[in-house]
């Protein structure tokens, strides 16, 4: 699947204010807005053996990571799946029209959560590791 922009799912604000409303979206708008950092580090996870990083991306100058997504010898994983990283960088800069920064993160899924005011598993309204899990799996990684 080609890359396409986190903004492209962005929330309404029903499903920002219903948890139910929104873990019924589709997985692939789930994963890309609202609980991409689940699907990053259930990534990381899955692949023990490989050194993948958590990065985020984030409007330029700004403090708000919008995104976050796992990345590995210069590929991403995220809600498109594995894309080389230049093309889902190139995809969301293109689609929020200004230029964007990506971080890298090295705290833990707990503090990440903390720091961002993003939702830790057990705020959604199912547990969305599993749900992240069975995404993964879908996508066959670039080492294989």
């Amino acid at each position: 699947m080609a890359a396409e922009a986190a903004g492209a799912f962005r929330r309404t604000a029903i499903e920002r204010s219903d948890q139910r409303i929104s873990w019924d979206r589709t997985d692939q708008a789930f994963f890309a807005s609202g609980a991409c950092h689940i699907l990053a580090w259930v990534c990381r996870d899955t692949y023990p053996d490989r050194a993948i990083d958590i990065a985020g991306i984030r409007l330029a100058g700004g403090w708000q990571v919008f995104h976050v997504y796992a990345r590995w010898d210069g590929w991403a994983f995220d809600h498109s799946g594995w894309n080389p990283e230049p093309e889902f960088l190139a995809v969301n800069v293109a689609f929020e029209g200004r230029p964007l920064e990506h971080i890298a993160i090295v705290d833990s899924l707990a503090d990440f959560c903390a720091t961002h005011h993003s939702r830790t598993p057990d705020r959604y309204w199912q547990d969305p590791v599993p749900r992240a899990r069975d995404y993964v799996s879908r996508y066959l990684p670039p080492w294989a």
